[in-house]
């Protein structure tokens, strides 16, 4: 059963260029499937999210979380009488701004960024699906529907609110002076549903993922909240489980226990709003798609143990430096030879007339990279950090040496 607040694809705001509309597919539908054939969402298979991509084929990348925040999404979605299409669009590019090597390099490059107005992860991503990418003869971009848009521009709240005024990152200030994307307000529940699933995949799969390398224990990950239970549950139902079944069905309870709480949280609080529409979704003021404050409380407990015991354990840390190296070296080379970049562009750099506009190019070109790439790319011109440790000091250019949009 539809919801009221569901978002309709025949009630949509439309794309930027008019088009003709399918006769097979909904706009949105259209939307999800020029995202998944994007350049972008491919190179999201070799960027990684914790560890370095060489680490081991094992670990998550942008690509297996990216598939992952869908499925989530969708369940809860379907649960809730949301538009599946609209919800998995915004599930499957959330990240396709992100660089190489995780908010590890995103830091760096905000940080290089600074003078020309900053880097951030969301404002890229819609930089990329609305001029980066250029596959199609009529427009630039993938020429989303504004809600997808919208979506990936607000889907962990309102971008421009009283504390922010107008300072946004210039990447979603250029589109949002074109195309209003009601930065004030809050986000279809459909995106919201793609919020929450973010959060959902990645603090199971972080769990998962810590454990396989070593990083914390089985009895310790056994007394966090949330944890505590489901493996009390598996434990009472399966005595004596080997160690990987025994991890792998607490690990899904914990799913479970996330998924389940989102959809009975926000089911009580879209009844108890009395809301009718899409539109009463972005101006009620609140979020609609919520944790319990119980289970967003245990969450917290699971976080702070990951971030102490993971994203600052001591092997994350050496990768996280040398990444910043990376980073740190391939932006300043670049700024003062952008005769590098590939040949495809120089037209671009030709047309940059300002320090500013190569700034954003160059950073454009860095946040491009996978991981292996950017490796190869600062061993190739700065001699390193391949060829001193751990790093590869040459790897395949997924990007075939070719500019993100076109490529």
């Amino acid at each position: 059963m539809t919801a009221r607040i569901a978002a309709h694809p025949g009630q949509s705001r439309g794309r930027l260029a008019p088009e003709e509309e399918s006769a097979h597919r909904s706009c949105f539908q259209r939307d999800r499937d020029r995202i998944i054939h994007s350049s972008a969402f491919r190179r999201l298979k070799h960027k990684t999210q914790v560890f370095v991509a060489h680490e081991g084929d094992y670990f998550r990348t942008r690509l297996s979380h990216s598939i992952e925040v869908a499925q989530v999404a969708r369940t809860i979605a379907g649960a809730l009488g949301l538009n599946g299409e609209l919800t998995e669009a915004v599930a499957l590019a959330h990240d396709l701004g992100h660089t190489p090597f995780g908010h590890t390099g995103e830091d760096a490059l905000h940080r290089l960024m600074a003078p020309y107005g900053g880097f951030d992860h969301n404002a890229q991503a819609i930089r990329i699906v609305t001029r980066m990418e250029r596959h199609y003869a009529e427009f630039d971009g993938l020429n989303l529907t504004w809600e997808t848009l919208e979506g990936l521009a607000k889907h962990n709240g309102p971008v421009r609110t009283a504390a922010s005024g107008d300072d946004l990152p210039y990447a979603l200030a250029e589109y949002d002076a074109c195309h209003d994307l009601e930065l004030h307000t809050h986000a279809s529940a459909e995106a919201q549903v793609a919020a929450l699933a973010d959060d959902i995949a990645y603090n199971n799969h972080d769990l998962h993922d810590g454990l396989r390398a070593g990083l914390f224990t089985e009895e310790e990950v056994a007394e966090l909240p949330i944890l505590s239970e489901c493996y009390g549950e598996v434990d009472r139902l399966y005595p004596g489980l080997d160690p990987y079944r025994r991890r792998h069905e607490a690990l899904r309870r914990v799913f479970g226990v996330m998924v389940g709480d989102v959809i009975d949280t926000s089911r009580t609080i879209i009844a108890e709003a009395g809301l009718g529409s899409s539109a009463d979704v972005r101006h009620l003021g609140r979020p609609v798609i919520q944790f319990s404050q119980t289970l967003w409380r245990d969450l917290q407990g699971v976080r702070k143990f990951l971030f102490t015991r993971m994203y600052r354990a001591p092997m994350v840390m050496v990768q996280r430096a040398q990444a910043t190296n990376v980073v740190d070296g391939l932006f300043p080379f670049y700024m003062s030879a952008p005769e590098h970049l590939p040949r495809r562009w120089q037209a671009d750099v030709e047309a940059a007339d300002t320090t500013t506009a190569l700034a954003r190019l160059v950073s454009d070109y860095i946040a491009g990279m996978t991981d292996r790439y950017a490796l190869a790319q600062h061993a190739k011109h700065l001699g390193g950090p391949g060829g001193a440790g751990s790093w590869p000091s040459h790897a395949p250019d997924p990007q075939s040496g070719e500019k993100t949009h076109g490529s």
